[in-house]
């Protein structure tokens, strides 16, 4: 049970609430109906903490409270995703506002870091709509200070249970959200957040949250969906350095809604918007400084094609990552059509099958996956992805064998690099972080590491930590795969 909140603390939460997120990420994606019904808040937050993890990650030495609560912040603001992205980036930003000269953090200190929180949240979006994750953050900063208590255990518990009563009666405040069925997608993973810290503090999983409402009638939730944007056809995000936000703002609050727009305070920005004039709003951030990381999303209008994809892969960490995302691991409950992903067992009877020559690969090809596309262009999108996933595996010996990189002793560490010997070692994290560096020296935008049943505990967090120091322009993911092999590693 901890007294106060400190540095090591805030990092051993937002690895809990980043684990938390991942678990949850599929159930989260399917409540989401607003403000755009576009299945991603759940993939959002998984991005947004994602990066504020791999922040904290690059900078171990930090010791102090709201140094590294600040690193956090900034780590989430340049990696959010979304809506709800850049909202939870916001409410870390407050956090860390509040606690800035602070050693450590008790009870009311904390309650008044969520207060802080929720104001600097309302201030960054535009028009602010009730029945939202800052309906939730509110009422989880209000459960906070009506506690009344110092203890640290007490108020993250209230503001816990606050968030979770709140939470239930977002269904009540917003018509969308009635209609299917649901709570509010970003105030679910808010309840998820705020469990971690419970977790952390107490030591104890709070009770797991009842799983979020979905509607009886399944037809309604996929009627919400197809909705699409009733005014605006496309998400536009991207980041921004420049001294000031102010006519920014008020050029996208014309052009569009869903306007967000928040920042470091040192003078990089993420901006948000849905509008239909792509160009317009990307040339009003190139007026305001150097947009960069620009990303637009179109709003599908015609309801998504049904079909399965089915996916023969080891490991039961990857399955679960898989199933997470729609994926099937075995073939039952199939939809027609059916595609594939690896080596289907002999008298499997499907549609399609896209190969794989690394696990690593289903999640390349999983990315590009679009049931909205048609199917055939879906099969070869797939199959571009996954084969241009560049692969590595880091495995042991199980013969002695004289290789391309040397002679190989039972028991001895291999890394074969897309299927080809590349390095025999003796120390496990050495052999790792060289690969990495291997493979990264031929260039690629992401990084993503499965770790096998029985690696050593923190090799995950070793290996992130030395991608951001040496390749901090690499997006960098890692997963528990639960493979035999101690470490896949897919890059693109």
């Amino acid at each position: 049970m901890l007294d106060s909140l400190d540095a090591g603390a805030v990092r051993r939460w937002c690895a809990a609430a980043l684990a938390a997120l991942r678990r949850h990420q599929r159930e989260i994606n399917d409540l989401n109906v607003y403000p755009v019904p576009d299945s991603d808040t759940g993939t959002n937050l998984v991005f947004t903490l994602d990066s504020a993890q791999r922040a904290l990650l690059a900078e171990p030495e930090l010791a102090e409270l709201g140094k590294v609560l600040h690193c956090m912040a900034r780590g989430a603001l340049l990696g959010a995703r979304g809506n709800s992205g850049v909202i939870l980036s916001q409410l870390l930003r407050g956090i860390a506002d509040a606690l800035s000269v602070s050693p450590d953090a008790r009870g009311r200190a904390l309650a008044g870091a969520l207060r802080a929180a929720v104001t600097t949240g309302y201030a960054a979006v535009s028009t602010p709509v009730e029945g939202t994750v800052l309906t939730v953050a509110r009422a989880a900063a209000d459960a906070a200070e009506e506690s009344g208590s110092d203890d640290l255990a007490a108020v993250a518990s209230a503001a816990a249970l606050g968030a979770e009563v709140a939470l239930a009666h977002t269904t009540e405040q917003l018509p969308a959200l009635a209609r299917a069925g649901v709570v509010d997608a970003g105030g679910r993973g808010l309840v998820l957040f705020l469990n971690a810290l419970v977790e952390v503090v107490t030591g104890v999983a709070p009770a797991r949250a009842p799983l979020a409402r979905v509607a009886a009638d399944p037809t309604l939730l996929l009627t919400a969906r197809e909705e699409g944007s009733a005014e605006y056809a496309y998400e536009v995000q991207y980041l921004l350095d420049a001294p000031d936000t102010g006519a920014l703002r008020d050029i996208l609050c014309d052009l569009g809604d869903s306007v967000v727009i928040v920042g470091t305070g040192d003078g990089s920005w993420n901006v948000h918007a849905h509008v239909n004039d792509v160009g317009a709003a990307i040339e009003a951030g190139v007026e305001a400084g150097r947009p960069y990381r620009i990303r637009v999303t179109r709003f599908e209008d015609e309801p998504p094609t049904a079909r399965s994809v089915v996916a023969f892969v080891e490991g039961e960490g990857l399955r679960e990552l898989l199933a997470a995302e729609g994926v099937l691991t075995s073939t039952d409950g199939v939809i027609r059509p059916v595609i594939a992903l690896g080596t289907p067992p002999a008298g499997w009877k499907g549609d399609r099958v896209i190969p794989l020559r690394s696990p690593v690969q289903a999640l390349a090809a999983l990315a590009v996956h679009d049931p909205g596309r048609a199917f055939d262009d879906d099969v070869i999108a797939m199959a571009e992805a996954a084969g241009a996933c560049r692969y590595a595996e880091v495995t042991f010996a199980t013969r002695d064998a004289m290789t391309i990189a040397g002679p190989a002793h039972a028991g001895d560490i291999v890394v074969l690099v897309d299927g080809e010997v590349n390095l025999v070692g003796h120390d496990l994290a050495t052999a790792c972080v060289t690969v990495l560096d291997r493979v990264l020296a031929a260039g690629g935008e992401l990084v993503t590491l499965l770790l096998g049943a029985e690696v050593p505990a923190g090799l995950d967090a070793e290996l992130l930590a030395h991608l951001a120091r040496k390749w901090p322009f690499v997006e960098a993911r890692a997963y528990p795969g639960g493979q035999s092999q101690p470490l896949l590693i897919g890059v693109e």
